[in-house]
């Protein structure tokens, strides 16, 4: 069995657990890796579907000029296409797209003109106006319009929604994804709501596009529209497929954490991913852990990965772009093992799920901590206590001190291994309320803890040993 043209290996893309980043929630969660297509991004899906729109409505004839304004993936989706129907391809983007990306552009043939990112969508020298004009100019020509062709609503619509509802035997609960064109979060999300209306869709935004203020208020403000660096994402107009009506809630997520859980993903989940891939899973993160409380083991959340991080090589996963940036600290040279090895070593003070409150809160008061995780009498950690989590429920609640632990015990500090480099130390510290765990080599079951002001000290003696030096 065969394929015609690499067409015919459009979609069927797989869904993959995720099982590291999402430790400690209580659902599923699933992400439709998308880079599987043969462009290797989800904008495989509504190349061929565009085309074949124009085709039907005698726009797009034979020997004729596809023109469009891309962010990468969908001049690549388009480009294959025009390969195996016989167009050509002229595509403009911007000047915040990486070089990876023009580049796979030409090399399946297609002329790229870049444009300035920071002129507003009407002026004349953005990708937008640029790609409007050559298709006025150009004889046999035709401008696709990825943001207002319904053919791009329509071909996750008709391939991704049932995908994934297949994929999950209809038990997906959540879908979460970025949103630039609007065409996958609204086409898919139609098709989801349409087989059962309680599923929720959630749209992931970077800070500096309009759709999360627009999401929450119905105001268009100008004024949240600024330079950002994470590709493919979000948008400084409202795209006509962004169907607002069947998203049920928004978040957003700087570059900062976009990139950094990208690396992540990576590292941990073994997904060489892009930028909106972290920040949909960023944003995930944060959505599912503000909602924690209404999540249950059977809740089944689908995360959609747009593409790959070979298109990334000279960004995200560059040190020197990472750091030049801010994403990436100029830290010394340190592991988990090292912070350790600063402070006087000792074994960490755990709850267990039968205690009460009030007997947690005499143990840190006399031992003078913070913060105490919850370890089961075989040593798996399920949950933790911080001074700002029981102060919070007492004052909700002051009889909650005669309450076990299990009861009221907030989401369990990170486990990290005694290798893992300094800058993911920090970020897992900032994720898990400030403290992770670290087991002990030689005793299953028993864990080292380190908190952020471990890390200060840490940082700090590094310091005074650079300066001595």
């Amino acid at each position: 069995m065969w394929h015609d043209d690499i067409l015919g290996t459009i979609g069927r893309t797989p869904l993959v657990r995720l099982n590291r980043i999402p430790a400690g929630l209580p659902c599923t969660v699933l992400a439709k890796v998308e880079f599987f297509n043969p462009g290797a991004s989800v904008k495989d899906r509504i190349g061929i579907a565009m085309i074949e729109a124009a085709e039907r409505e005698g726009r797009l004839k034979p020997g004729g000029v596809i023109v469009e304004g891309t962010s990468g993936n969908t001049g690549a989706g388009l480009a294959l296409a025009a390969i195996a129907r016989g167009y050509r391809c002229i595509f403009t983007t911007t000047d915040k797209q990486s070089q990876e990306k023009i580049d796979v552009l030409r090399a399946l043939g297609a002329e790229v003109i870049v444009c300035p990112t920071a002129v507003a969508p009407d002026d004349p020298r953005s990708y937008y106006s640029v790609a409007r004009r050559l298709a006025q100019e150009l004889p046999n020509a035709v401008y696709l319009n990825q943001y207002d062709n319904p053919a791009n609503t329509a071909a996750h619509y008709a391939t991704t929604g049932p995908e994934l509802w297949e994929q999950t035997e209809g038990r997906i609960t959540h879908f979460i994804a970025g949103a630039g064109t609007g065409g996958t979060i609204s086409g898919t999300g139609r098709f989801l709501k349409e087989q059962n209306p309680d599923v929720k869709i959630i749209g992931v935004d970077p800070y500096g596009s309009v759709y999360y203020k627009y999401f929450h208020t119905g105001e268009f403000d100008e004024n949240e529209i600024y330079p950002y660096l994470t590709e493919g994402v979000g948008e400084d107009i409202l795209a006509g497929n962004m169907d607002f009506g069947i998203v049920d809630d928004y978040v957003r997520v700087t570059d900062k954490e976009a990139m950094q859980m990208t690396r992540r993903l990576a590292r941990e989940e073994g997904l060489f991913v892009g930028q909106s891939c972290g920040m949909a899973m960023a944003g995930a993160l944060q959505w599912m852990q503000a909602h924690r409380a209404s999540l249950t083991p059977e809740d089944v959340v689908v995360l959609l990965f747009p593409d790959s991080g070979f298109r990334y090589l000279s960004k995200t996963y560059n040190d020197a772009w990472m750091r030049d940036h801010g994403f990436l600290a100029q830290v010394p040279e340190m592991s988990t093992e090292q912070v350790l090895a600063v402070r006087r070593r000792s074994r960490v003070l755990a709850a267990a799920p039968t205690d009460t409150l009030a007997q947690v809160i005499e143990r840190m008061a006399e031992h003078g901590i913070s913060q105490m995780p919850v370890l089961e009498e075989a040593g798996g950690v399920i949950g933790s206590l911080t001074e700002a989590h029981i102060l919070n429920r007492l004052i909700q609640d002051p009889q909650a001190r005669e309450a076990h632990v299990i009861d009221v015990m907030g989401p369990p500090f990170p486990v990290v291994p005694r290798t893992l480099p300094l800058d993911e130390l920090s970020a897992r510290l900032e994720e898990g309320n400030g403290a992770v765990l670290v087991p002990v080599d030689d005793e299953p079951g028993a864990y080292e803890i380190i908190t952020k002001s471990d890390l200060i000290s840490a940082l700090a003696r590094a310091g005074r040993n650079g300066n001595q030096g």
